[in-house]
């Protein structure tokens, strides 16, 4: 850093000197060498300074803004603390990682967390027996390292928003005391929505480069799991649709179907269905966002893209729900069974490209979805049908610019804190005729089109040591949406 600093000041004492012998240089000779100088002074600055400075000029507000966004139905408390220290207090070995679908002992626990720590990827289960996990969890919040957090992908989204003193934010969900408390005063949650008790999620956090046994972390990320039957039940969703007509949103922001996952297929199945219904009940002229979070069950995902996709008019996901998205439809690159270091931004895009194709508005098909919000670690790409929405540079910067600040504690980007992990260049698709592109710092927001859709790509700084990377998607989601212009149609 000093050699870079020391590089500055001489390039500026050479541009002064140059100002005072200009009057005896000709005004070519001048101007080509205060451009080579002025040219060497924005080299000298690091790739993450000259982002972030393109950044701020990109991120401008929308036009027309929300004033009232309603959030629901997935909260509860969040126990978040080393997945190791947990391991370790519950006297559990190290061992060969495996992946289960439901967690129905500590044995599955162990596997799954090692699986998981491995590959450097969040996931999400539900552990089914209750006297088990209730021990865990006792374990857990007892922990003198473990922290409590607003937790559920709706009160995350709906605490991040809070923080815009112009917007009104609804929650509705299975709200204790405890998480009550802790949620933003901006924050209103319908008296339907208590309840006695709250619901408490277990957040397993590890480090890029931990260890655990023969395990190694490739990087920092996060293990979820809970035993919650208010969220596996979606019990708010109705309490949630019902509170829209009082409070009269101008953008509603829907996550949690993947709590279902720890009910029966019966029961899901039901319950899916009535959530369609329920979603059908919301006025068309009011735009909806539904986020999406880690899911093992195919048959389910299959599902909600068919019956779900078609009432929202935005999702958010991350690489590991894209990738099981388009396995579980059969869709392109489906026999790639995962990623393998920084998702190939072509493959990403190819998937993004046939969801919007194939269960987006388009004039011959009754769907909503025109807007797809798509985060990894490394970058972010927001891909909209054109036409529908605005302001789409300054929503993909705020996501990007929200993940560095987020993970790494801090109110605004500290480029000594944060690294450049996307790839340079890189290719607009693995099927089509690609265009290549190579990453300009000084403009990181990339666009390209194909077929009536744009896309608009920006990398991620990434935090060198996060403090906390749970709700990272949720945050990133939500400034996106924050920065998003919906048009009228």
């Amino acid at each position: 850093m000093w050699q870079r600093a020391v590089c500055v000041g001489l390039l500026a004492l050479a541009l002064g000197y140059l100002c005072l012998l200009g009057p005896e240089l000709p005004p070519s000779a001048l101007r080509h060498l205060s451009a080579s100088l002025l040219g060497g002074l924005r080299r000298a600055r690091s790739l993450e300074g000259r982002m972030v400075a393109a950044w701020q000029a990109a991120i401008v507000r929308p036009a027309r803004g929300w004033a009232r966004v309603a959030v629901g139905v997935n909260a509860c408390v969040d126990v978040v603390l080393s997945g190791v220290k947990l391991l370790e207090a519950l006297g559990l070995e190290p061992g060969d990682g495996k992946n289960h679908a439901v967690l129905n002992s500590g044995q599955d626990l162990k596997e799954a967390f090692a699986h998981f720590m491995e590959k450097g990827a969040a996931a999400e289960r539900f552990f089914s027996d209750a006297a088990s996990f209730h021990h865990i969890a006792r374990t857990a919040s007892e922990h003198p390292g473990a922290q409590l957090y607003v937790g559920g992908n709706a009160a995350l989204i709906g605490q991040k928003l809070a923080t815009n003193p112009d917007l009104k934010i609804l929650l509705c969900g299975p709200v204790g005391p405890k998480l009550h408390e802790l949620l933003d005063d901006n924050v209103v949650v319908p008296p339907e929505s208590m309840q006695e008790r709250d619901e408490f999620h277990l957040i397993l956090e590890y480090q890029a480069g931990e260890e655990w046994g023969q395990v190694r972390a490739p990087n920092a990320n996060r293990f979820i799991f809970s035993h919650d039957l208010s969220n596996g039940a979606l019990n708010m969703l109705e309490v949630f649709v019902s509170s829209l007509d009082e409070f009269q949103p101008d953008l509603v922001v829907l996550s949690g179907l993947h709590m279902m996952e720890g009910q029966s297929k019966e029961m899901r199945h039901r319950r899916l269905m009535e959530a369609v219904a329920s979603i059908s009940d919301i006025p068309t002229d009011i735009p909806i966002h539904l986020e999406l979070a880690s899911m093992t069950d195919q048959d389910f995902m299959s599902n909600i893209m068919h019956q779900v996709f078609p009432l929202v008019n935005s999702i958010g996901l991350n690489e590991q729900e894209l990738l099981f998205l388009t396995q579980s439809a059969s869709g392109p690159h489906a026999s790639l069974a995962s990623w393998s270091g920084v998702p190939d931004v072509g493959v990403v895009s190819d998937i993004l490209f046939w969801i919007l194709k194939e269960h987006g508005k388009t004039a011959e098909r009754a769907s909503d979805l025109t807007r797809i919000h798509f985060h990894t670690l490394a970058y972010h790409i927001l891909v909209t049908v054109d036409g529908y929405w605005g302001n789409q540079v300054a929503a993909v910067a705020a996501g990007a610019r929200a993940a560095g600040t987020q993970a790494c504690a801090t109110e605004t980007i500290d480029t000594s804190k944060v690294f450049l992990k996307a790839p340079l260049e890189f290719v607009t698709s693995q099927i089509e005729a690609p265009a290549k592109i190579s990453l300009n710092p000084d403009e990181p927001v990339v666009h390209w089109h194909r077929e009536g859709i744009s896309f608009h790509f920006t990398p991620v700084l990434v935090c060198k040591d996060p403090v906390r990377t749970v709700g990272l998607g949720d945050a990133i989601s939500a400034e996106g949406l924050l920065y998003s212009e919906a048009y009228p149609q």
